[in-house]
């Protein structure tokens, strides 16, 4: 790189803007992720669940799906990669804090006291459209 030149990110163009390539990789994202959420809402309303929200943005972030199974409150994480293995190591602490946070924001918000029964689930979603549901992936399950 010379002297007094700047480098010149790959993720935007000058102004700030993202490259065109970069805005269709996102695109092909939100609407591949937008599939899997339509894939994994399906499947668990016909467990019985009924799906309360959908991408349900508060201060604290982004929940992909909230349900309702019996009394008890599910919270769903979706994860999409090339398998399910690899969609499962996506998921961090990071995020698992963040759903935590926003699941008690939701709450408060539908004005529940005290908290009602809550679990957190990850649909993991292959390549193929697979999914694999794992219930309780990180709290305790609901009585």
């Amino acid at each position: 790189m010379a002297r007094g030149r700047a480098p010149v990110s790959r993720k935007a163009q000058p102004g700030g803007a993202a490259s065109p390539a970069r805005q269709a990789r996102g695109r092909v994202a939100h609407v591949s992720g937008a599939m899997a959420e339509d894939n994994v809402s399906r499947l668990l309303e016909g467990k019985g669940m009924a799906v309360l929200a959908r991408r349900w943005r508060g201060q604290a972030g982004e929940i992909d799906l909230i349900c309702q199974h019996g009394d008890c409150l599910v919270f769903v994480e979706v994860k999409q990669s090339s398998t399910h293995q690899q969609a499962a190591q996506r998921l961090n602490a990071a995020q698992q804090g963040r759903i935590l946070r926003g699941a008690l924001e939701y709450c408060e918000s539908q004005g529940h006291a005290p908290w009602p029964a809550m679990r957190f689930d990850v649909a993991l979603v292959d390549q193929r459209g697979r999914v694999e549901i794992l219930e309780a992936a990180f709290d305790e399950p609901c009585p």
